[in-house]
């Protein structure tokens, strides 16, 4: 491991290289990270990091995102395959429909989400940011892509505006049940429950505290409490133990992991710094027309 470790360092430096890695990845690839986040610390940091390669431990979309607002520099995927199915699960031609039914409709697109949905939407929002920015929004009609869950916890919160809901979902945070929660809850009383708002509606409102990854992090942190249930994917386990040793952390379930997430290895890392390749690259129109959403998410999240 530390052999690996030191190539990793010595072909960073060589090739002026930056790694960022999300919450989910595996353990080992979360420590030699330079920057760990959920997806909208990712993307922000992205803009201001001085490298010339990017590595980013994360699904496709997660690369797409840091060579959209980052075009100048070379993103590479250690693992080319890792991709996020609730990704697709919206299309271009539904937004259409949408956009002909509702003529102030405003289409507020995930990050959790492919390029060409992202280049067909208005605007872009993160767990974390995604309140904020609808809220903000002039718009009425908010069609929120792609995930179902996300929308319909931020509709709760806005009975001003009218949601149009999408049925995609992240397989992860769905299939947590409200019977889980319950469980845990009695096996371990004095613990409070964490939520992920892409977890269903009967969860959420089991929770302690709904918030994003980051948030899910920064609320355990600060928390008198000694005892948590997590309902998130469990790779955010290692940063809660990192920065709390004297607290316990429990899953809702045993069903918590993403399997595209933990494709990445130290060796695909060593691979792809090596190697250069799995480079993500997009056309240009393409990559122009997703930038103006994203780059308007990082103007309504700063006000």
């Amino acid at each position: 491991m530390d052999q690996k470790i030191q190539k990793i360092q010595e072909l960073k430096k060589e090739k002026r290289a930056v790694i960022m890695a999300h919450y989910y990845v595996k353990d080992e690839v979360q420590e030699i990270a330079d920057y760990v986040g959920d997806s909208y610390f990712l993307s922000e940091m992205a803009t201001k990091i001085d490298a010339d390669i990017i590595v980013l431990c994360g699904v496709a979309f997660m690369g797409e995102s840091a060579k959209i607002l980052n075009p100048e520099k070379k993103v590479l995927l250690p693992a080319a395959d890792a991709d996020c199915p609730m990704a697709h699960m919206a299309s271009v031609e539904r937004i259409e429909e949408v956009r002909n039914m509702y003529k102030d409709v405003a289409i507020v697109c995930y990050v959790n989400s492919t390029a060409e949905l992202k280049a067909a939407s208005d605007v872009c929002v993160t767990s974390a940011n995604a309140l904020k920015i609808v809220k903000a929004l002039p718009n009425r009609n908010i069609y929120f892509i792609p995930d179902q869950n996300l929308a319909h916890y931020i509709a709760e919160q806005l009975p001003e505006k009218h949601f149009i809901f999408n049925d995609g979902f992240c397989h992860v945070h769905h299939y947590i049940t409200a019977a889980q929660i319950q469980a845990a809850k009695q096996a371990r009383p004095e613990a409070l429950v964490l939520v992920h708002p892409e977890c269903q509606s009967e969860v959420t409102a089991l929770a302690d505290y709904v918030g994003s990854t980051s948030g899910i992090i920064k609320y355990a942190s600060e928390s008198d409490a000694k005892e948590f249930i997590v309902s998130t994917e469990i790779g955010v386990l290692y940063e809660l133990k990192r920065r709390n040793p004297d607290k316990r952390f429990y899953t809702a379930g045993n069903m918590q992991i993403c399997p595209n997430m933990k494709k990445i290895s130290l060796d695909k890392v060593i691979d792809v710094l090596e190697h250069e390749e799995a480079e993500v690259c997009m056309k240009a129109e393409l990559m122009e027309n997703a930038h103006k959403p994203m780059l308007r998410m990082l103007e309504l999240a700063a006000n």
